[in-house]
């Protein structure tokens, strides 16, 4: 009997266990996995509603696909308050997923209520209360704080509110992949604002010096006050 009541309490306890640790996988976001190609993200979503850009080819690729839940007519393919998906990717994996819920399917929502939803997907959270940046994204300001964060040694998933769209967000990325991209863009940006060789630069002056100084003469035989 004590035998089998300790099996009994052992299979209980892996039915405890089981949802907490299905939870607490961050490393999807509904059918969208890190590390899944573009093509693979295009596949699940309508193609119209995919909007693919590159952000800078060197050092490495970065590219990003935002995606409107919506069809051509506006009407939610299905019953959610998400607005906007962003998708970013380095060298061809999924890196980031940056989510922007509806401001008015999450009107009178508290940072409470998103918190315990989310929860029930993810499990316990954090409150760091630190400043998230976007380094690249329009929409939002150059840094947002977090209101709750969800995290494992490999990835992270923060829950913000927007303080210029009045809405929340909710952005995971993959930690390995995400760290990638930002010392590209930090080298990226390093490149843009290197000055040209000496020797080059040099030339290209005496060039437009040149340019000028015929422009000058020309002019001058034509100019009458």
């Amino acid at each position: 009997m004590k035998t089998a009541g300790s099996v009994l309490i052992s299979f209980l306890m892996i039915l405890l266990v089981a949802p907490l640790v299905h939870g607490q996988d961050l490393s999807k976001y509904r059918g969208f996995s890190f590390g899944m190609s573009r093509a693979e993200v295009a596949g699940q979503v309508a193609p119209q509603t995919l909007q693919t850009k590159m952000v800078f080819k060197h050092p490495a690729i970065v590219e990003e696909a935002t995606w409107w839940p919506r069809d051509s007519s506006g009407a939610l393919q299905r019953v959610e308050p998400v607005w906007q998906v962003l998708f970013t990717f380095y060298n061809g994996e999924l890196s980031k997923i940056l989510v922007t819920y509806d401001s008015q399917a999450t009107k009178g929502l508290t940072v409470e209520d998103m918190v315990v939803a989310i929860s029930g997907q993810y499990g316990t959270a954090t409150r760091p209360n630190v400043p998230l940046s976007f380094p690249t994204n329009e929409l939002y300001m150059s840094s947002e704080i977090v209101t709750a964060r969800w995290e494992d040694s490999q990835y992270s998933l923060n829950l913000f509110r927007s303080s210029f769209l009045n809405s929340f967000g909710l952005v995971m990325f993959s930690k390995r992949l995400d760290g990638q991209v930002r010392t590209a863009f930090a080298e990226s940006l390093q490149q843009e604002n290197q000055v040209e060789d000496p020797q080059e630069e040099s030339a290209r002056l005496r060039t437009e010096v040149d340019k000028l100084e015929v422009t000058r003469q020309k002019n001058k035989k034509t100019f009458r006050p």
